[in-house]
């Protein structure tokens, strides 16, 4: 079965890498670049599907680890797939369970087959390998499925990354040759490191490989952010030019800014939804943290150059008393703020590249966020 998915380079900005592109899936037609609210668990958090529609998100990302073990994969097929499942009308990207294949180091053993891990849930014992992350992903029935990789921490030493590297190059190709659903796209995984040679080698062997997506993976693991732009300066435009390109995990905004210069299509981070559950709010003006007292008596909005229902509707002087308070209301307000900021980042972004004036959008913005940002300048 063919995948769904087409893509197409709609403008390319003139000064930097930077492009708007046309990615059809099964269940979207959207342009890139595009960022992907993360629903770990088919849901992104304290969002209805409604809500997070509402911010101008039509394709989300759903984690295979998780669901593998909660409430299982072979449910939620029984019960339609991950769509319907969850009520959510547009597309869904499965990441494969590499990342918990790092983050979750103590819970597990790794070797050429796969991950043998203990549930974090209730200790049980589970093999992830390349077939079963396919065969998940295929029954949760996702638009696009990642493959299984092996993402080593941003210190490793460069013999621990080309071990890791020649077996995400070895799981890859177990991945392809794994069944998937009807239609569903696949997206292999550059890994490396911070060895700019490695990851030229391995984006050539995934590159080769026919995946309809390259992913970048094994950023923002302990590696310096300064290291990151440098690699992916060097990496985005070698990437194939006809297929997407896609940022794991990497997820400030003025990261996203200088991925997409770089030519990075698609992106994912917990960092807005986090981020929103512990006060802090995502601004053209850097980050703003409603828990300080500053905003206590604030009559105005949380951001005046936003347009979205929470800074059209509520003062951050209401919004702080809800932390204050301990309403869930705050947490889920600024999680729908966050969520539309990004996406009004990306969407400003594409008319900026069409408009051929990217690099100084960029660096605009960039320089706003840095001047202003609370929580950098300490602010109280």
């Amino acid at each position: 079965m063919t995948s769904k998915l087409t893509f197409s380079v709609l403008a390319q900005d003139s000064a930097s890498a930077a492009r708007v592109a046309r990615l059809q899936l099964g269940h979207s037609e959207l342009e890139t670049p595009v960022f992907m609210p993360v629903g770990t668990q088919a849901s992104v958090k304290s969002q209805t599907p409604a809500d997070v529609i509402a911010t101008g998100s039509q394709l989300i990302l759903a984690n295979t680890y998780h669901l593998m073990l909660r409430p299982g994969a072979e449910l939620v097929h029984e019960l339609g797939g991950v769509q319907r499942f969850m009520a959510w009308p547009h597309a869904v990207l499965t990441d494969s369970g590499g990342y918990q294949v790092f983050s979750l180091a103590s819970l597990r053993k790794l070797d050429d087959e796969g991950a043998v891990f203990r549930s974090h849930i209730d200790g049980s014992t589970h093999m992830l390998s390349p077939e079963r992350s396919m065969e998940v992903q295929r029954l949760l029935g996702s638009d696009i499925a990642m493959v299984l990789d092996e993402c080593p921490p941003g210190d490793a030493d460069r013999a621990s990354v080309e071990r890791a590297v020649e077996r995400t190059s070895r799981w890859a190709e177990r991945c392809v040759a794994a069944e998937r659903a009807p239609g569903q796209a696949r997206f292999g995984i550059v890994q490396g490191g911070s060895f700019l040679d490695l990851r030229r080698q391995h984006l050539r062997t995934i590159a080769s490989l026919p995946f309809e997506g390259l992913a970048l993976g094994g950023f923002s693991v302990g590696e310096a952010m300064s290291v990151t732009y440098g690699l992916l300066e060097e990496l985005g435009s070698d990437m194939p030019r006809e297929r997407p390109r896609y940022l794991m995990g990497v997820g400030k905004p003025i990261d996203l800014l200088r991925a997409i210069g770089a030519g990075i299509d698609m992106f994912d981070c917990v960092l807005p939804t986090r981020n929103a559950r512990n006060g802090q709010a995502l601004t053209w003006n850097g980050r703003v943290n409603l828990k300080q007292s500053r905003h206590r008596k604030d009559a105005g909005p949380l951001d005046p150059e936003c347009g979205c229902p929470v800074c059209n509707t509520f003062s951050r002087a209401y919004l702080r008393h809800l932390f204050a308070a301990g309403e869930m209301l705050g947490p889920r307000l600024l999680t729908q703020h966050n969520l539309f900021f990004y996406q009004a980042l990306t969407r400003a972004a594409r008319e900026a590249i069409r408009e051929q004036r990217y690099a100084a959008f960029a660096r605009s913005a960039e320089e706003r966020m840095l001047a202003l940002d609370e929580v950098k300048t300490g602010t109280a």
